[in-house]
Parts: C-alpha cells; structure tokens; sequence
C-alpha cells in the first residue's frame, strides 16, 4: 500500500501552442515513372497510357493469365494487361453488371503516429464523380477515410486525413461501382511540420562502407544463428543453393559478399548478393534470394531511425519488397519496413526515416526480398550502409493539454517525473495551483522525450480504477494513449514502475460532472421517404432496371444533430424507437451540420421494419472526425427504391457516463429531415421554405463548393452545388 505525504509539492508544467509549421513533402510518386501497376494487386489492375495511370471504371475486370500455383485463368481475353514487375493479367469486359473495385494510388508513405497529412494527386475523371480513398497501415487496422471528388479537366485536387495510427502508410481509391474512366499523373502526401527542438542522431553500423573484410573485424566464422555475434555483422546476404543446411534441403544467410570496383582511379568496396535464378512458383520465391541490414540491438516501439544506403543491381528490378526481420536474419517479423525499392544499373542513393510501430517493435533489420518481381539471376549491390538512431531522453515524461481552452500539448517541454522514496513512485503535477488559465484536462506519459513522433509512440495506456486517492490502476506500455481527466484542474501523478500501477489525483479544478436524469425526447418524428429516381443495383440486392436514373440514397434523409461540437474519441450513446411503413435498410454517417458529410463510418446501419423496435448503440466519436467538428449523425433513407414512410421517437443521446444529454429532451429542433432529391434538409416541424442549409459548421471558406450530398467537389464538378449555403446550377 502506497503512503502519501499530507502536503505534496507542486511541480508547475510549462504548456504553449505550437508553433507554426512549414510545408513538408513525405512521399511523391509520378506515374510517368512506370510502364506497369506498380503496388500489389487487389483484383484490379490500372492501365498505363502515355505515363498515365487509367482506370478503366467498374465495367472490366482483371484475371491473373497463371495463378499462384502456375494453373491457367479459367477467364480469358484477346487483351493482356502487363504491372510493372511483368505479370500478365487478362482484361475482362465490358461486364453486364459494374464490378466493385479497388487499387493502390501510393504505398509505403512515411507517417508519424497521431498525424495529419494532405494529399494532393493530379487527376481527371471521364464524367465528374465521386470516390472513397482510404489511407492505411496495416491491415488489421481500420483506415481512414476520405471522399474525393474528381472533375472531367486535369486539375490537383487536395484531401486530408487526421489521427494516423502507422508509421508507413498506403492510400486505396475505392471507386467502387463507379463506371467513369479516372486517370492519375502525380499523387504527393505532406504535412505542415511545427519546428521541434534540435535532434542527436547515433550512428549504429561498424563497416557500412565494405572497407574492412569480415576477416579483418574477426568475424568472418559468424553463424547466422549465433545469437552472441550476429548483431556485429551489418550486412548479411543469401543466395539459393548457397551455404545449405546440415541436410541439403535449405540455404541460410551468410557475411554478405565484399566486392570492389575503380572509381576514379581509387578502389571502392562494396557488399553483394550474386542473386540465383528463383524458382517460379508461389510467393516464397521472393525470398530465394535475400540481403540484410542488420542493426546491433533491438527497437522499441516508437524509436526513430534514419536509413541511408547506395544501392544497384546489373540489370534493372523494378521493385524488391522489405520487411522487418528479428536479431536471426530470415527470422520474419513483420511485412513493412521502408516500402519498395526499385533498382537500376547506377548507383542510387537511399535516404529515409523509419518510425517503429508496434507490430515493428523488437525488430532488429530490414529484410530486402530481392526476387519479388525478377526471377533470373541478377547481382544485387549495396554501399555506405547507415543506421542511425534518434538520441533521446529516457525515463517518465509528462504532457498535458486541454481540449476546451485550446492548451496543446508541447513534447518538447515534457515534465519529468521525479521519484519520490516516500510514495514509492514516479510523480509529477500538471497545471499550477491557484492558476484557472493552466488547468488541463487530458494528458500523455511517455518513456522518451526529445521528438513528438517518439513521445506518441512510447506512451503509457492506464485501465481500471486510477482516478483518486488509493486508487492504483494497471498500464501497459502503448501508443498514442490520451489519458482523459474527469474535469479540467490541477492533476497530479504517480507511476509505480515496479508494479506497473499508475494513480491520478485532482489538487485542484472543476467538479467533476455527476450522472444527470436523462429522458427520451418524446417527438415522433416522421420522414415522408419519396421514391428514388433509380440508379443502379445497389446494396440491397435489387437489380438494375432498363432506364438508369440519378437518384442517391441520401436523397431521403434524418438527421439528429447535437448542441455542441463532439471532440474524436468521446463515447456516447445512442437509443431511440422507430418502425416503418415497409422493410427498408438505412445506412448512417457523421455529419456536421446536416449535409456537411465528414465520415461515412458512424452507427452502421439500421433495418427498419413495420414492427416497432427500439435501437440502442455506444457511439465513439471517430478520429476522422477530429477537428471537423462533428454534431450530426445522418440516416441515408433512400437505400431503397420506393417510397417509404419512416417514424422515430423516443431519441436519447446523451454521454456514456449519463453527465450530458446532447440533445434537448423536449421539442424538435434538433431533429433534421429531407424528403426528396433536390430539397435542403430542414428543421422537423418548420416549414421546408425556411431551410438553411449549413455546412462545415460555418467553417468553409467563400471559395468551397459542395455537392447535395454535403461532399466538397471541385470547379470543375457538373450540377447543382451548394455554397455558402445557397444552391447554383453548374453546367
């Protein structure tokens, strides 16, 4: 049991608003680079044209001419579509139905935990439309999300993503059933970097230059497996049929191959891989032959390396995958590392900075899979290897913020936690006593301090009972964990290392918010669904009719719209009683106000029946919602064809632990409706005529269009739009 001073000393925590960043380019790719797809294939293959990347639209399809196991398609076609890397794939079509489709736009884009990033892609569409591009990294992983609306001239069109969870990131367009041909030139991902306090970085390679043998440095013997001597040797490399294993069946790595070569009248060393002709079927093929940089220790999770390294090959390779591998080379990790390297027969130079995400963490190199695209033999080389750590504080460091008055969070200045004999823990106060203006109310403990990224990836995740005296709860070490405080004040904190136990006490600040009575509002409201002017099969499983229309299944609408702005994480729920006139799907979205479409992803969807039912759902505000402020959750009512009548009453929004009704709990004004395509969404009960339609929550500047739908389009997008809050008809 923990003994507390009866006066605690107040440890004052310096806050400030960062500074304002410049723009900085992460990731670029010109597809005029490329012949072929370059990414890995999800079923649909984007043609190359003149340097363009084209997509055909929903109407084709794309079938592999040899599977994985070296049988024929059972489809075929007089065309062959060709990626980058030579594989061949039959194009299938013009199909009788739209297929659902997808691809990769860019891979492996460098990315720091929590951050914000915009996109920007020169691009064109054969009829304006509108697609879902995601942003991932890793595909255990929910993305994020983002519409993009695409116009029918070349233009570079922006889109932003908020709270990435990876450190190496891909960006998926989704067209889905659209059937426009869309073209794309550039795509470019970057961020507005806030200027952070100088870094120190470490070197960790002994003989990144090949200039000393392994005979030289005494490590010629080394096994691969050697667990005491490995980590010595930087550069490891396999080739197939080379150095097998007691019983002739496998090869394993080796001290990579010194080479050298005249350059300019002097001898350059380098390390080499004389790659073997790979066999051909199956994916294990990439690996027949294989080079390592090795690190001498282990990472943690939020660590960041800078990798640098010259490399070519004697014949051109357009693509080798990297992966993480564990302190045995070939010991697989993980499948990303630092993206794909594509390599010609000059020397190129690689510079980049790698951020270790957890699925990363105790790593020890990068694994280069050198057959991933070429199967022949090809001489892999590679120079002035560096491996570069970031220097950083370690210990216990503090950060606070309030989301309310605007305090952000400042890494630089992290507190340290100071040990305290007495207390047997760690401990450190945020805010200054008697001083309202620094109270917080959300905090991050981290192990590192120096660099943003590596404070966010290093932090403390607490669960259980930890708020208040005596209250110890358990942490687990996590990334990116925002400790949210019962009220903004004063706080302070103990972590008990030993234990793994962390306890939060409030010195000073607001009362903390008690369980109010919450009732259901009691309006009824009803949507008068008009029928759809018919697109396409949808959803539902309804076919296709002859005459196409142009309906949207946000045609008919509800809307329930909060009296505040939601922050991203704030859990809440949900319930209400509905029923309808026939059986009807409605698929929901987060909104700011109605129309201003943010995220598609919300409380699922909602079947409606002519039974009474009642609905409740624990709603957490999505991260992609963060900062752009969201109050609305939207109800499409036109996933179906016909008319509908839909009722709803008895709605209850309120917070998880019941301190707040977001909601009034009489009257209608926060209920929106929309019954028709062409119409605004309006208060339920006024008179449609008095309809304002707001988007953005007055955020958007005079110069932003927006679609019926509430999606940002482009100057160049056909139809009525919305700006400013007033419809214009563009032809």
């Amino acid at each position: 049991m923990k003994k507390f001073f009866t006066l605690i000393a107040l440890l004052a925590m310096t806050m400030g608003a960062s500074a304002a960043g410049e723009w900085v380019q992460d990731y670029k790719i010109d597809y005029s680079s490329n012949t072929g797809f370059p990414f890995y294939v999800m079923g649909y293959v984007p043609e190359w044209f003149d340097g363009v990347m084209t997509d055909f639209g929903a109407n084709y399809k794309y079938v592999a001419t040899v599977d994985d196991k070296g049988n024929p398609a059972e489809e075929t076609s007089d065309v062959i579509v060709k990626t980058q890397g030579g594989v061949e794939y039959y194009k299938i079509g013009p199909l009788d139905e739209p297929a659902w489709h997808q691809y990769f736009i860019a891979d492996g884009i460098p990315t720091e935990l929590d951050g914000a990033y915009t996109v920007k892609a020169m691009v064109k569409a054969s009829e304006a439309c509108t697609i879902t591009v995601n942003m991932g990294w890793s595909w255990s992983e929910d993305p994020k999300s983002a519409q993009v609306a695409i116009g029918t001239d070349w233009e570079e069109i922006e889109w932003e993503y908020s709270g990435i969870g990876g450190a190496s990131c891909n960006l998926v367009a989704q067209p889905g059933t659209t059937t426009a041909t869309i073209e794309w030139k550039y795509v470019i991902v970057g961020h507005v970097q806030k200027e952070q306090r100088p870094v120190e970085w470490i070197e960790d390679l002994v003989n990144g230059d090949a200039e000393k043998s392994w005979e030289e440095l005494g490590l010629a013997d080394v096994a691969y497996n050697d667990m005491e001597n490995n980590f010595k040797i930087c550069a490891w490399g396999k080739e197939k049929g080379h150095n097998m294993d007691e019983n002739g069946e496998a090869w394993n790595p080796f001290p990579a191959t010194i080479g050298e070569e005249e350059v300019n009248g002097k001898i350059n060393h380098f390390f080499i891989v004389k790659g073997q002709p790979a066999t051909t079927e199956g994916d294990a093929s990439s690996w027949d032959n294989q080079f390592w940089i090795q690190s001498p220790k282990a990472w943690k999770a939020g660590t960041q390396l800078k990798i640098h390294f010259r490399y070519k090959a004697s014949a051109p390779v357009s693509s080798t995958d990297t992966q993480i591998h564990k302190q045995t080379p070939s010991d697989y990790l993980i499948w990303h590392a630092i993206g794909n390297i594509a390599f010609t027969e000059e020397w190129q130079e690689f510079d980049g900075t790698m951020t270790i995400a957890d699925d990363m963490a105790e790593g020890w190199s990068i694994a280069f899979n050198l057959n991933s695209v070429v199967k022949d033999a090809v001489d892999f080389y590679f120079d002035d290897l560096s491996w570069q750590h970031m220097k950083l504080d370690e210990g216990l460091f503090i950060a606070a913020s309030n989301t309310e008055t605007g305090i952000e969070y400042d890494f630089d200045n992290a507190e340290a936690l100071v040990y305290d004999d007495a207390v047997q823990a760690y401990t450190a106060t945020v805010g200054t006593k008697g001083d309202k203006s620094s109270w917080v109310n959300e905090i991050m403990i981290s192990t590192v301090r120096g660099n943003d990224a590596a404070f966010k990836g290093a932090t403390l995740k607490p669960s259980g009972d930890y708020i208040g005296e005596d209250n110890w709860g358990n942490y687990t070490a996590s990334n990116l964990a925002k400790i949210k405080l019962p009220a903004a004040g004063v706080w302070t904190v103990y972590v008990d290392t030993e234990n793994l136990q962390i306890n939060i006490i409030k010195i000073e600040g607001d009362k903390e918010k008690e369980p109010i009575q919450i009732d259901p509002n009691p309006t009824v409201v009803v949507v008068n669904g008009q029928e759809r002017d018919w697109l396409s099969a949808g959803g539902d499983g309804n076919p296709r009719e002859d005459e196409v229309g142009t309906g949207e299944t946000w045609d008919n609408q509800f809307f329930i719209v909060a009296n505040r702005v939601l922050d991203a994480g704030e859990v809440t729920i949900l319930e209400f009683d509905y029923e309808s006139s026939v059986e009807a799907k409605t698929t929901t979205q987060c909104h700011a106000m109605p129309g201003g479409y943010i995220h598609w992803g919300c409380i699922g969807d909602v079947n409606f029946t002519p039974e009474s039912q009642h609905f409740t759902y624990t709603f957490t505000i999505p991260n992609e919602c963060a900062g752009k402020d969201m109050k609305t959750i939207a109800f499409n009512m036109a996933e179906i064809k016909g008319a509908c009548e839909y009722k709803i009453s008895n709605i209850v929004w309120k917070l998880e632990d019941e301190t707040e009704s977001l909601i009034d709990q009489t009257g209608s004004k926060n209920f929106y409706v929309k019954e028709g395509a062409g119409t605004d969404p309006h208060v339920f009960g006024a008179d449609p005529g008095d309809a304002v339609l707001s988007i953005a929550a007055g955020k958007a500047a005079s110069t932003v269009t927006y679609n019926l739908a509430g999606q940002r389009v482009t100057s160049n997008y056909k139809g009525i739009v919305v700006k400013n809050g007033s419809k214009y008809l563009v032809k």
